[in-house]
């Protein structure tokens, strides 16, 4: 009986390698070429935009294989990438600009499958496509946010050493301020140089004025834009990371761009959306009556010290300049409902440094408005070519009276559900340092990669080929047993990585590769154990729990060694490097299931029960 399972166990192995086929089968389906049709700032997909788009691709004599509706998206299936790209031409100059399309590619799996969960693996963009974006961080605008809170630090030191001055306002590199006589500005200035050793002070005087300037030196502005340009990388990553992008990259490229590779991404509008979503608060406080603001709206000027804005329903209303503070002083954010209006609501967190700001400021302003702006880079327009333009819009979406101080902790009304939902999700994952502008732009198809993965199974075919032949050859009926197991063995690895959807990259075929080779290692020193085994004089059945027995140590050695090599790969390394250490490690669980406990279930039904069985070995 010791060369026999117990049926539990040979059903239990039976029912692993149908289970992985299973969830393997989804890869052998191709994928379709899709228009991905998605709203935006509340806009819905509906039945007459399907209605709609399909009569606008009827008349351009473009057939789509299927139109479907799913989690609030159109996806509009084509049989052919020329029909996808020519489509999105055509739809481009149709579409309402609360929509955006995107080009993306989805599996053609049976609807039994999809509905067992079963999905094919999720390819890098090397193997097959994604997203591509390069960004450019607007370095002045980092700076001009950098003077300006400068402005507003300034202001409040000089009020708080109570000295008097006529104006603080910004210039080129830095900060300047206004007296009335040159002993003011004098010590002023002094006291200025003590607090702001960082800022480099000179005194002018003309006629009518004396004034101080505090610039920054070449040093600190290379300082801003630096930390301008690794606050964002980090800000684009979180986002990233909140998507559930595997294997991303979000890398430097020069002194202001940023690289994004997002592959096999499987919802590029809502990615594309994230990533160049700009969108942020900021808390003024208000200047002036109605009146007042319509007079400035008139006349085309704000006042000394205030900036004109307008509220939603066109309103126009003044704010003054000095911020309180800004989206990349919160440190948390959540949607929510207002418990008394019922509307929804933003709950922000800030930081030490803003808290203070917020309460310094709540508290000397008790019974006076406080303005939300809210800045967003929104669609408004599209370009002969149907591409949509985007601009700066900066509206007030709440104005209210501060009741009693408050610092750290607050809510924000005013806004759309959905706006209040993405906008908790922006700040969540930390505010832009800087505004962005996507400079490049590409959805690559499978087409680039189609070298890499013909090339890629090439290998793995060969390669797997070489080793059965080899295996049937020199080891004849165990060989064809060893075989067996090598092809469980590819459908575990495809379809564990297909159940975790993990990203297949050429590193992770070459993984994969090496797993063949390796898988076959176990069963060759069994075999060989066998073998020496009957030439010592044993009887075949004691021969073969032998040599399962006594190779085992060495095997388990062996793939712990290994996989030791895998887990430090994947600790230190990135993107494609990790990749290859997952297909790695999966692959060496697997083959150890499949050349031990798969090859001696076999194994035992074909000389388990023999009494004397001749091995062809």
């Amino acid at each position: 009986m010791i060369n026999q399972y117990p049926a539990w166990k040979n059903v239990l192995v039976a029912a692993v390698i149908l289970l992985a086929a299973l969830y393997a089968l989804p890869n052998l389906y191709g994928q379709d070429p899709v228009l991905e049709i998605s709203g935006l700032r509340g806009a819905r997909v509906d039945q007459s935009l399907q209605n709609n788009l399909q009569t606008v691709l009827e008349k351009a004599a473009i057939t789509a294989k299927r139109f479907e509706q799913q989690a609030g998206k159109l996806f509009i299936r084509f049989h052919q990438t020329a029909d996808q790209l020519h489509a999105q031409q055509i739809i481009a100059n149709s579409l309402p600009l609360n929509y955006t399309q995107a080009l993306t590619l989805l599996p053609d799996v049976p609807a039994w499958l999809s509905g067992l969960g079963a999905q094919p693996m999720s390819l890098g963009l090397d193997l097959r496509g994604g997203i591509h974006v390069l960004i450019d961080v607007d370095m002045a605008a980092a700076l001009r946010n950098a003077i300006e809170l400068e402005v507003s630090t300034i202001r409040r030191f000089l009020r708080t050493e109570k000295i008097r001055y006529l104006t603080v306002k910004p210039i080129d590199h830095g900060v300047e301020v206004r007296f009335r006589n040159a002993e003011q500005r004098d010590q002023a200035q002094q006291r200025a140089a003590e607090a702001f050793r960082e800022l480099n002070f000179s005194a002018q005087d003309a006629q009518t004025s004396h004034t101080f300037r505090a610039i920054f030196p070449d040093a600190a502005q290379r300082e801003i834009r630096k930390q301008a340009l690794s606050q964002n990388i980090v800000t684009l990553r979180n986002r990233v990371n909140a998507l559930g992008v595997s294997e991303p990259v979000v890398q430097q490229q020069g002194e202001r761009r940023i690289v994004v590779e997002l592959p096999g991404v499987q919802d590029p509008g809502k990615v594309k959306d994230i990533l160049s979503a700009t969108a942020t608060l900021e808390y003024r406080l208000v200047a002036g009556d109605t009146a007042q603001a319509l007079d400035a709206a008139r006349a085309g000027k704000a006042p000394p010290g205030t900036r004109l804005y307008y509220e939603r329903d066109g309103q126009p209303i003044l704010l003054k300049r000095q911020l309180i503070v800004t989206g990349d002083q919160m440190t948390s954010a959540a949607s929510t409902f207002d418990q008394q209006t019922g509307s929804p609501a933003v709950v922000v967190n800030l930081d030490s440094k803003g808290a203070k700001r917020m309460r310094d400021t709540t508290t000397a302003h008790v019974g006076k408005p406080m303005a939300v702006v809210f800045k967003e880079r929104r669609i408004v327009g599209r370009d002969a070519d149907g591409k949509p333009i985007r601009k700066w819009v900066e509206e007030v979406i709440s104005v209210a009276v501060i009741r009693e101080p408050f610092g750290r902790r607050f809510q924000t009304t005013g806004l759309q559900a959905d706006e209040a939902h993405q906008l908790a999700l922006l700040l969540k994952s930390g505010a832009l340092k800087a505004p962005i502008e996507i400079v490049e732009e590409r959805t690559i198809g499978p087409s680039l990669g189609q070298d890499n993965i013909d090339q890629g199974l090439t290998s793995v075919i060969v390669g797997l080929a070489l080793v059965m032949v080899f295996m049937l050859i020199y080891y004849r009926m165990f060989g064809l047993v060893a075989n067996l197991a090598l092809l469980s063995n590819l459908v575990l690895i495809v379809a564990i990585l297909s159940i975790l959807q993990a990203t297949l990259t050429l590193p992770g075929i070459a993984g994969i590769v090496l797993t063949v080779g390796m898988a076959v290692d176990a069963n060759v020193l069994i075999f060989e154990r066998i073998r020496e085994e009957l030439r010592i004089g044993n009887s075949p059945l004691a021969s073969i729990h032998a040599g399962y027995a006594k190779a085992f140590t060495t095997i388990l050695d062996a793939n712990i060694t290994t996989l030791i090599a895998a887990v430090v790969l994947f600790s230190i390394g990135s993107g494609p490097v990790r990749g290859f250490a997952i297909t790695l490690a999966i692959g060496l669980v697997t083959s150890m299931f499949t050349a031990i406990i798969g090859t001696r279930a076999i194994v035992n039904l074909l000389y388990g029960r023999r009494h004397k069985p001749q091995l062809a070995i």
